[in-house]
């Protein structure tokens, strides 16, 4: 069957930012019309892709939740031993993205989002379902190593698949609400734990076995739901199991409306270009992006796997301080959704990504500032550290997105961009050591220094767009995004 690609649509031009003399898809829709549409791409592919960042974050975060149902003295590690092992899972991301995650986008093009995330999904589930009977520290490495390899080029294939299916103009408030699922699983794995982990003796298996088991199992069926339901392209919007969610009528609207806004998305290639590739890799604007992911990103990974040990350590209950962490995470989901709100109604991002970075300096220096205080000043700045972590992060891959000269650039830019998210948990699994719990001084001040230089990136970035604009819009008469 022809694809509205090959039926409707030929574009002439293959850079968001030319001009061509071809014709251009008409508009021959009321605005209504398409608001209804966009409407309904929401409610179907967003909550696919929503449940599946859920699902991610459940199996990426709950070793974190594990550490207070005596994972260490179970598995026989030490709390060091165990850093490492959660660098690996970064770590087996961050290599797999070297070979893999650019040209997992171009996987996209030959085979779809449904298959190929679908796969992956399914593929991490199984590894998070059977590392519940990890004993020892070989099987402990492995077990996160694989994960990590598994979940590599899951959110670059997830955040592109947004690209092709909305507008340049709408993609700052469904990156954030992509990261709802992130944050979901943050809000929501704590109180799942404190449930779970009084299962231990049940079976004859310990609490955070238990825990493993259920939520690995959890993803398989997600996996399979994507599989089974999500539609396969913008130009041919039809799930695996044959089910038609557009007419054809509106599969046209949806198709033209993404081409007359970017026109690099009419035909795309099925591999990227050299010249792509290159500008992609050698684009300087990218560094101040990449340097504050890192160094803001961090802190985030550190507080994943130790806010709930941090909290017990104040003298809270050991399974009840699993709930307490969940507190700021749902502080977190309304703070995200305003933050994406505000950058798409002010046509804004490079603003409300260094407010963000600002804000969240300010609480990890109130954490090591107040690091002798009673344990109601402490848990209250942990709790709004984790509140204001990373809102900024979604509307900073928005940021970069737009800016990005054609499809096969932005594809690399965005993979770019995540690779750098998950080098930072390379770096924040180290920055709370054994030899300096339980209050971890020297890890706060390395905490603070980290997003101080986030923050000052955060001005490099802005600040570069702002006089690159004023020598593009003399010699093209467009502009950068910021």
């Amino acid at each position: 069957m022809a694809t509205l690609d090959e039926k409707n649509v030929k574009m002439a031009s293959e850079s968001p930012d030319s001009q061509s003399d071809g014709d251009h898809p008409e508009i021959d829709w009321a605005p209504e019309e398409e608001q209804r549409l966009v409407r309904k791409v929401d409610l179907l592919i967003m909550p696919l892709l929503i449940m599946a960042f859920f699902a991610l974050q459940l199996d990426r975060g709950n070793m974190g939740n594990a550490l207070t149902d005596f994972f260490l003295r179970d598995v026989g590690i030490t709390q060091n031993q165990f850093n490492v092992g959660q660098q690996l899972l970064s770590a087996g991301i961050v290599i797999l993205e070297l070979d893999v995650q650019i040209p997992s986008n171009l996987i996209l093009y030959r085979i779809g989002p449904t298959l190929w995330i679908g796969g992956q999904i399914v593929a991490w589930g199984l590894v998070a379902t059977f590392q519940a009977f990890q004993k020892g520290l070989g099987p402990f490495m492995v077990t996160r190593l694989l994960l990590g390899l598994c979940e590599a080029g899951f959110i670059p294939a997830a955040l592109y698949t947004m690209t092709r299916w909305y507008k340049r103009e709408e993609t700052s408030k469904r990156f954030s609400w992509f990261f709802i699922g992130n944050m979901l699983a943050a809000a929501c794995s704590g109180l799942i734990a404190y449930g779970i982990l009084h299962m231990r003796g049940v079976g004859g298996l310990t609490g955070w076995q238990w825990l493993f088991i259920l939520e690995g199992i959890f993803t398989v069926l997600i996996g399979f739901g994507f599989l089974a339901f999500f539609p396969n392209q913008v130009d041919n919007p039809v799930s695996l199991l044959g089910f038609r969610y557009f007419t054809e009528k509106e599969a046209e609207i949806l198709y033209k409306r993404v081409m007359i806004d970017d026109p690099s998305k009419a035909h795309p290639k099925r591999s990227v270009s050299w010249p792509e590739l290159k500008s992609a890799l050698t684009n300087w604007r990218l560094i101040p992006h990449v340097i504050f992911t890192i160094c803001a990103l961090a802190p985030s990974s550190t507080l994943s796997s130790y806010a709930p040990s941090l909290v017990t350590s104040m003298g809270y209950d050991r399974l009840q301080s699993n709930a307490m962490v969940s507190i700021g995470a749902w502080i977190l989901i309304p703070v995200n959704l305003f933050w994406g709100w505000i950058a798409d109604k002010s046509k804004m991002r490079g603003p409300w990504v260094f407010l963000g970075l600002l804000i969240f300096w300010g609480f990890n220096l109130g954490n090591m500032l107040l690091i002798d205080s009673g344990r109601t000043q402490r848990f209250t700045m942990l709790t709004l550290s984790v509140a204001f972590s990373f809102p900024w992060h979604p509307v900073n891959g928005a940021w970069v997105s737009m800016n990005a000269k054609s499809a096969g650039e932005r594809s690399i830019t965005m993979a770019i961009l995540i690779m750098a998210a998950n080098c930072s948990g390379i770096v924040g699994k180290q920055l709370f050591r054994e030899e300096d719990a339980p209050k971890y001084r020297q890890g706060w001040t390395v905490i603070t220094g980290l997003v101080t230089v986030a923050a000052f990136c955060g001005i490099w970035a802005n600040v570069q767009y702002y006089f690159l604009n004023k020598r593009k819009l003399r010699r093209t008469g467009l502009a950068y995004q910021y």
